[in-house]
C-alpha cells in the first residue's frame, strides 16, 4: 500500500506540474503588451477618433500584438488642458488636440490655428514639412516633453447660434459666444464685438441647451458628431479658422520603442491621418445639406464683415508671442 501511495502521489505531482507548466508557460513566453493609453474630446463617432481606432488595430496587427492602443473618446479622461498635461508628464501616452490649446505649452504654437490664416486643407498640409514647424516641435519636445506626429484637417469652422439670425459681424455685438478657453479665440469673438465665453466642449451641449451662451464655432463635422443641431438653430457659414489637430505623443515613451515597432506606429499613424482627412472632407461636403435637412436654417453672412476686423487686430496683437512675420510667412506658403 505505502509503495502505491508513493507511486500516486508521484503521479499527481508529475500531473499537477504538466498542468503548472501548461498553464504557465504561455504567459511566460508571451510579454505582456506595452500600453498605449490615447485620449481624445471628441464623440467616438468623429472621424478623428475612428482614426484613432484605424491606428489601433494595424498597430497591434503589425507588431503582433507587441503594442495596444486603448482609446478613451469623449474627454473620459479630462478637459483637453487635463490630457496635454497628462502626456506631458507621461501619466497618458497620447491625445489628439487644436494648435492653438497646444499653445499653452508652447504660446508660439497658436499661430498655426490663427483666424483667416490658411486657404484650404491644401495650404495647411504645407504645414507640417516647414523648418518652423520642426523648430516648435524641437522646443515642445525639450520645454514639455510632448512632441507632435502628425498636422491632421478638422475643417472648416463656422458659427452656429440658438435664436438670433446672424448675418454679419454686426449682429455678433454682445453675443455670447462660446469659444475653447485658447487667447486667440477670445481675440477673434471680441474683433466680432462678441462675449467670448471659454467653455470645455464636453460641457457645451449642456451649455447651449440651457441658454449659457447665445452659440459656438465648430467644424460641420464636429457640430454633426456631438449633436449640437440638437440645440442651435441657425448654422452661419463664417469658415473663419481653418484648423488643424495635432497628433501627441509623450517623448519618453517613443524613446522606449524599439525602431521596428517606432516605424509600424509612425506608419499607422500616416495612413490613418490620410483616411481622416477625406473621411472628413467628405463630410463637410454633404453636411450642409444634411443640417439643413435636419431644420438648422442656413446663412451665408457678409464675409468681409467678419474677416476685416480679425485680420486687422489679432495678428498685430499676438506678433510678439508667434514672432515678426510668422503669421506672414504662414499665409505666403
Amino acid at each position: 500500500m505505502a509503495r502505491e501511495f508513493r507511486l500516486s502521489r508521484r503521479s499527481i505531482m508529475a500531473g499537477s506540474a504538466a498542468v503548472g507548466a501548461g498553464l504557465f508557460m504561455p504567459a511566460i513566453a508571451r510579454a505582456a503588451p506595452t500600453v498605449i493609453r490615447w485620449g481624445d474630446l471628441l464623440p467616438a463617432n468623429h472621424p478623428q477618433v475612428r482614426m484613432l481606432e484605424r491606428i489601433a488595430a494595424e498597430v497591434k496587427d503589425k507588431t503582433g500584438g507587441r503594442l495596444e492602443i486603448q482609446t478613451f473618446p469623449g474627454g473620459q479622461l479630462g478637459t483637453g488642458k487635463d490630457m496635454m498635461e497628462a502626456v506631458g508628464s507621461g501619466a497618458l501616452t497620447a491625445t489628439t488636440d487644436g494648435a492653438a490649446a497646444l499653445g499653452a505649452f508652447l504660446p508660439q504654437l497658436s499661430v498655426i490655428e490663427a483666424p483667416y490664416l490658411w486657404r484650404d486643407a491644401a495650404h495647411m498640409a504645407k504645414l507640417g514639412a516647414t523648418p518652423l514647424f520642426k523648430q516648435m516641435n524641437e522646443q515642445l519636445v525639450a520645454k514639455r516633453g510632448m512632441r507632435m506626429l502628425a498636422v491632421t484637417y478638422y475643417g472648416k469652422r463656422h458659427i452656429t447660434t440658438g435664436s438670433k439670425a446672424v448675418k454679419s459681424a454686426a449682429d455678433m455685438a454682445g453675443f455670447k459666444l462660446r469659444v475653447p478657453p485658447v487667447d486667440t479665440f477670445r481675440a477673434m469673438a471680441e474683433a466680432w464685438g462678441a462675449k467670448a465665453t471659454p467653455i470645455a466642449f464636453n460641457e457645451l451641449y449642456l451649455a447651449l441647451s440651457q441658454g449659457a451662451v447665445d452659440g459656438q464655432e465648430n467644424p460641420l463635422p464636429t457640430i454633426a458628431s456631438a449633436k449640437l443641431n440638437e440645440v442651435q438653430k441657425y448654422l452661419v457659414l463664417t469658415g473663419h479658422i481653418i484648423t488643424p489637430r495635432l497628433v501627441i505623443f509623450n517623448e519618453d515613451f517613443l524613446k522606449t520603442l524599439a525602431a521596428a515597432d517606432r516605424a509600424v506606429l509612425d506608419a499607422a499613424i500616416a495612413a490613418a491621418v490620410a483616411w481622416q482627412d477625406k473621411e472628413l472632407a467628405g463630410q463637410e461636403a454633404s453636411l450642409v445639406d444634411t443640417l439643413k435637412t435636419g431644420g438648422m436654417t442656413v446663412i451665408e453672412p457678409d464675409m468681409d464683415s467678419f474677416r476685416k476686423p480679425v485680420l486687422a487686430q489679432v495678428p498685430p496683437k499676438f506678433e510678439e508671442k508667434w514672432g515678426k512675420g510668422v503669421f506672414d510667412g504662414l499665409l505666403a506658403l
